[in-house]
């Protein structure tokens, strides 16, 4: 690995905002880390806590979870774990005394440190939509796989709009790279038209060393800088029911000794892949998220991680997953509680099923937003962008969303329920008194350019105002938004001894293959 000892760091800092936005196309809120002051929704009471935790250690001591990863098997082998073939039981008490060892606060420190990310506490972050194999916009009016330029393009939206914090997988898959090779260019493009925390995907030793060294080049760190803190995360989910693949697994446990973080998002459709009731899904989930994250912290105490939900139902009818139901919700509450109950910062998802972002994708991804907010979630995966239970991307969906997380922002701020003599204001309703309005008041002149939420994309002009304007729905001007958006989109400064660098490494392992692949 080549060393970069002394290096001077840039990553744009504050003062580069603009210069990383290009022109402003909207008003939107400043960069800020939301911070949750409300009581989270606990729809168990003790006794349910305590019957899912019970559920959960039964699992894995009397039934147990398959690990189709050698290297884990030796590992539970040797730290006194029943080992059966591929299957692994476990004994509750080294369970929770491995995840005792897991932090329940930590960050993530992207190659610019003005875009830290701080995991747990109160803290609630939003990350772009990630993994949808298929691309869907107004323009096209179609669903259509995805390619690097949709791809760069939502990328472009990610570091755009302050309200998401993290850049999760690939927003759509760029089917156009080839597979031993895409990891290269996308990772390529994500590190230099965003400065935000990154994720790489555990799908085989050479992607993740490659995304790693990357993440490692790009920030401008030794091995032994990257190395001691989180600069990028992974999320892996379990193959429900009970059993965890080698890629996910060997990832992770790559990642867990070079001290990056590790999200465990088990996918637990209930009435599919884990019961039908939502108690029973949420033990399951717990329990196959528990076992990997005690294998990682038996390998490296204190590996930062978080525990992930992605329980939901499935439409009976049909078998087709369902999301921003009141059982996805409740689901996600009930996680939450369970994550409080192991001191791990939580994960949750923004989605929905819909197929376009219609009035349905709305309100499903509302739900969903919701939920995590109630929940206590401190990591919301697929905040923006989500359509079809995760099989597209759409900037126009990226947008509408980013209104919505605006609006939770504006909501956790303190100031609006602020009760002091100030906001009382007994001196301007005094003069105001039984006549009049409050309109021309010093009082709201002084404060009416802050006093409420402006949104950037709804229009609160009456019918006849938004008849005159062009009588234009909210997915069409979320479109010539996105356009605008990229057509003075400017990436966030990089140093040009580090993009060079960077450039070498993509360039000598695409001449080395990349990663092996199936075909």
């Amino acid at each position: 690995m080549a060393e970069t000892e002394g290096r001077k760091r840039r990553g744009g800092g504050r003062a580069g905002a603009a210069a990383r936005r290009g022109r402003e196309v909207i008003s939107q809120m400043p960069w800020q880390i939301p911070v949750n002051r409300d009581r989270p929704t606990e729809p168990l009471p003790e006794e349910g806590v305590a019957a899912i935790h019970e559920g959960a250690m039964r699992i894995l001591e009397e039934i147990g979870v398959v690990f189709l990863n050698p290297e884990a098997l030796a590992l539970f082998k040797q730290a006194g774990c029943k080992v059966e073939g591929e299957l692994v039981k476990f004994d509750r008490h080294w369970i929770m005394e491995m995840i005792g060892k897991a932090p329940s606060e930590f960050t993530i420190t992207p190659r610019n440190p003005d875009r830290t990310i701080p995991l747990g506490g109160n803290n609630i972050l939003f990350g772009n939509v990630s993994s949808p194999p298929n691309y869907w916009d107004m323009e096209l009016g179609r669903k259509v796989p995805g390619n690097r330029e949709m791809c760069a393009n939502l990328l472009k939206l990610t570091q755009y709009f302050n309200c998401i914090h993290f850049a999760g997988g690939y927003p759509v898959e760029p089917v156009d790279i080839h597979a031993s090779v895409r990891h290269l260019d996308v990772v390529h493009d994500k590190l230099t038209l965003t400065d935000k925390a990154m994720h790489v995907y555990s799908l085989g030793k050479e992607r993740v060393e490659d995304v790693m060294e990357m993440v490692r080049i790009a920030g401008g760190l030794t091995e032994e800088e990257f190395q001691a803190k989180p600069h990028m995360y992974t999320n892996i989910n379990s193959t429900s029911p009970l059993k965890h693949d080698f890629p996910m697994i060997d990832g992770c446990l790559r990642m867990a000794r070079r001290g990056q973080a590790i999200v465990v998002s088990p996918f637990t459709l209930a009435g599919a892949m884990a019961p039908v009731t939502m108690a029973g899904a949420v033990a399951q989930s717990i329990a196959e998220s528990l076992c990997a994250i005690a294998l990682f912290q038996y390998v490296a105490p204190g590996t930062p991680c978080v525990i992930g939900t992605f329980t939901s139902n499935v439409d009976m009818k049909t078998g087709a997953p369902a999301f921003g139901t009141p059982e996805y919700m409740r689901s996600t509450q009930m996680t939450g509680q369970m994550a409080r109950f192991y001191g791990l910062p939580m994960r949750s998802s923004g989605v929905c099923a819909a197929n376009v972002p219609d009035g349905q994708a709305m309100w499903e991804t509302s739900n969903s937003l919701w939920a995590s907010v109630q929940s206590g979630t401190h990591m919301v995966y697929h905040a923006a962008g989500w359509l079809e239970g995760g099989l597209i991307a759409s900037p126009e969906k990226f947008i509408m969303d980013c209104e919505i997380l605006q609006q939770i922002q504006r909501y956790m701020q303190p100031e609006i329920w602020a009760s002091g003599p100030d906001e009382i204001a007994l001196d301007t309703i005094a003069e105001v008194g039984n006549e009049g309005h409050f309109f021309g008041t010093q009082y709201t002149q002084d404060r009416y350019t802050t006093a409420f939420y402006q949104p950037f994309l709804s229009d609160w002009k009456n019918y006849e105002g938004w008849e005159a304007a062009g009588a234009v729905w909210t997915p069409e001007r979320a479109h010539h938004m996105f356009k605008d958006i990229i057509a003075n989109f400017e990436a966030p400064p990089m140093e040009d001894a580090i993009r060079e660098e960077l450039a070498d490494f993509v360039a000598r392992r695409k001449s080395e293959g990349g990663a092996p692949t199936d075909f």
